[in-house]
């Protein structure tokens, strides 16, 4: 506990440090210096807070002991026994939110996200399931306050996607949509069965941090850049000029092909952030799985073959198998209603982090 205490005081130290620097006029002048030390600030300022709240309590239950070792009559001494009481479990609140807040942060929790949503084993069925996943990160988005923008699409017959892609930005994004990754199940019905058979079709999901060039820098000469006509809807003069691109980051074989905006410029920005935020991914999750041969978290963020979650629609079911939480309100996941399974799993991971600290 002393070692986590010295810690919090040095937090507390910078923490007023940069209060003070970022109301230096000089500070204020340079944008980007300013722009670093206040998320600096803002990141320690949480866990500041907790700390002087702590401080307090701890202070105000020392006042109590004091006063309960005086001569008090029988109201006065029930009255600070049942303060004491509350502060002792005011006290044991903080100590655990300190823990949690001090363990080691991911450094791309903050970070927006590319998501990618694939019709897997189902054909018609697997596509329309994800296109009802896509409905139900856009409306859970929604009520976190984020932006959705689809940057690419493929669409089937039957109304369903065989892939979307699509960017989500917003605060602390990637925090919560990590442990999406992986392969969702669905039991049911679908609407093209006429003999009322239940069919299991999957969707996969991938969830990347949008990279930014300082995050990882791709040299221009491992990209090859192709351009070509766009095929498909747009009308004749979509075909007349090479807008599409597909660019190849040769290191990796990675291949990002886009065609969704009519100018060739538009397509190759997109193309860009995704190929960057799929590189990034690609050397974070060889990074993760050397890492994870250490340590196993039942919650990983990375393999999209790993099957995550079942969403049963006859017994309005959804099943998290990584953690074991079964929820009877299929309906209400579908519609967004998405909170109870994702503040399930970060409480696992930082349960499973507690325990590999101190063990």
């Amino acid at each position: 506990m002393d070692e986590m205490f010295d810690r919090l005081q040095t937090l507390v130290d910078r923490y007023d440090e940069l209060n003070e620097l970022i109301s230096d006029p000089e500070i204020i002048a340079d944008t980007r210096r300013f722009m670093e030390l206040s998320k600096e600030e803002a990141d320690l300022r949480e866990t500041v807070e907790a700390y002087r709240k702590y401080q307090k309590v701890t202070s105000q239950i020392d006042e109590d002991n004091e006063m309960l070792r005086e001569k008090l009559d029988d109201d006065m001494s029930s009255m600070v026994k049942d303060e004491l009481k509350d502060l002792e479990t005011q006290k044991e609140k903080l100590e655990d939110q300190i823990r949690i807040l001090l363990l080691p942060k991911d450094p791309n929790d903050d970070k927006n996200i590319v998501m990618e949503i694939h019709g897997a084993a189902g054909g018609d069925e697997a596509s329309l399931f994800a296109a009802d996943l896509f409905d139900m990160y856009s409306r859970y988005a929604e009520k976190q306050g984020w932006k959705v923008e689809v940057v690419d699409k493929n669409e089937t017959e039957v109304g369903g996607f065989k892939e979307i892609v699509m960017l989500i930005s917003g605060d602390k994004v990637y925090s919560k949509l990590k442990y999406e990754s992986g392969a969702h199940r669905v039991q049911r019905v679908p609407v093209t069965e006429s003999a009322g058979r239940l069919h299991t079709s999957t969707a996969t999901v991938g969830v990347m941090p949008e990279a930014e060039d300082v995050d990882i820098d791709i040299d221009p000469k491992d990209i090859r850049t192709d351009v070509y006509r766009s095929s498909g809807a747009g009308g004749q003069h979509i075909n007349k000029t090479s807008s599409a691109v597909r660019m190849t980051h040769l290191p990796t074989g990675i291949v990002v092909a886009m065609q969704d905006e009519r100018s060739q410029q538009q397509n190759r920005a997109k193309a860009m952030k995704i190929l960057r935020a799929r590189v990034y991914n690609y050397y974070h999750e060889q990074e993760e799985s050397a890492y994870d041969e250490k340590r196993k978290s039942a919650v990983g963020t990375g393999d999209r073959s790993e099957r995550i979650r079942t969403y049963n629609y006859p017994q309005n079911r959804v099943t998290d198998h990584r953690i074991g939480l079964t929820l009877n309100k299929l309906d209400k996941i579908m519609n967004g209603d998405l909170d109870d399974i994702i503040d399930a799993l970060i409480l696992y991971d930082q349960t499973q982090k507690m325990e590999q600290l101190n063990g």
